[in-house]
């Protein structure tokens, strides 16, 4: 079954992906993906990169993740998507379980 992600067309629709970004604390929505920047050591950037990329080949999607000024920031997006897609929102959820993780370590 496919969740809705808008409160376009029946009115009981909920916006399930305001619901996510409320329980994913720290990921933005800017269009068709979603951000998030971390503050982690090299070694820790490291170890999440390729807990990412296992994650992200599990569900077909090319995360963008970046090294900046001792921040590592992150781009989830679809492409050739209209709107956010469950897919992304699996990902960035699982992201953010691996930089638990990374981070208690």
């Amino acid at each position: 079954m496919r969740a809705l992600w808008s409160n376009t067309g029946r009115t009981a629709n909920r916006d399930y992906l305001s619901d996510a970004l409320t329980v994913l604390s720290g990921w933005t929505r800017d269009g068709q993906q979603l951000s998030r920047t971390l503050a982690l050591s090299e070694a820790q950037h490291a170890d999440l990169t390729e807990r990412i990329q296992v994650a992200a080949d599990a569900l077909h999607l090319r995360p963008e993740i970046r090294r900046l000024e001792g921040e590592t920031r992150i781009r989830v997006s679809a492409v050739g998507a209209e709107s956010i897609t469950e897919g992304q929102v699996a990902l960035a959820a699982r992201i953010e379980d691996a930089y638990r993780t990374v981070t208690a370590a």
